[in-house]
């Protein structure tokens, strides 16, 4: 059952722990996890602590921490999973970056998402696989922070204003864990 949840200055939270069955989501797993064109990449002179693939409409440019990437295409069952999301989050999207948490070392810092590709209150929408990762959310000016285990399956959609005062990330963790796939949904403005 999906969880609406307001939280301070604006920002909106969609979370739906069970948006993908356990047969698909074990299946959308393997699946990606196997084909995928994984990359390991250099951001601003030092390998991000994870491995990364990007997919997008054809002729989308997306840079973030000194990386660029150019839309070529959409898998037909990438395609399926957005339109699945955009009916999930009510919004639409042109691109999807792809995270594979190797291990409890791999890990996302504390950012946000509010590059100006993205426009004034981007939507950004990630379905989580495989190993349950802490997620947390920081507020930038009174530092409150949320955390919510993300299972394998669901949905987390992040709107209204709060990119612009929330932080938020995947920590590293001491504790043994699986490998983790994290597939998030973003509309780039061309």
């Amino acid at each position: 059952m999906a969880q609406h949840l307001a939280i301070l200055d604006g920002g909106l939270l969609l979370y739906e722990p069970e948006f993908l069955p356990r047969p698909a989501a074990d299946e959308l797993f393997q699946r990606l996890r196997e084909q995928t064109p994984w990359k390991h990449e250099i951001g601003r002179g030092r390998p991000f602590p994870r491995l990364t693939a990007w997919y997008a409409d054809a002729g989308t440019t997306y840079r973030y921490s000194g990386v660029a990437h150019h839309g070529e295409g959409w898998s037909p069952d990438l395609l399926l999973e957005r339109q699945q999301v955009e009916a999930a989050a009510g919004a639409a999207f042109n691109s999807l970056l792809l995270n594979l948490y190797r291990d409890g070392r791999d890990s996302i810092g504390l950012h946000t998402d509010a590059e100006p590709e993205l426009g004034q209150n981007p939507v950004v929408a990630s379905i989580s696989l495989g190993a349950v990762r802490e997620f947390v959310l920081k507020h930038i000016a009174t530092r409150e922070t949320l955390k919510y285990p993300l299972a394998h399956g669901s949905l987390l959609v992040m709107g209204g204003t709060s990119q612009h005062h929330w932080l938020h990330g995947v920590p590293k963790t001491k504790t043994v864990v699986g490998e983790r796939i994290n597939l998030t949904f973003r509309n780039i403005l061309r």
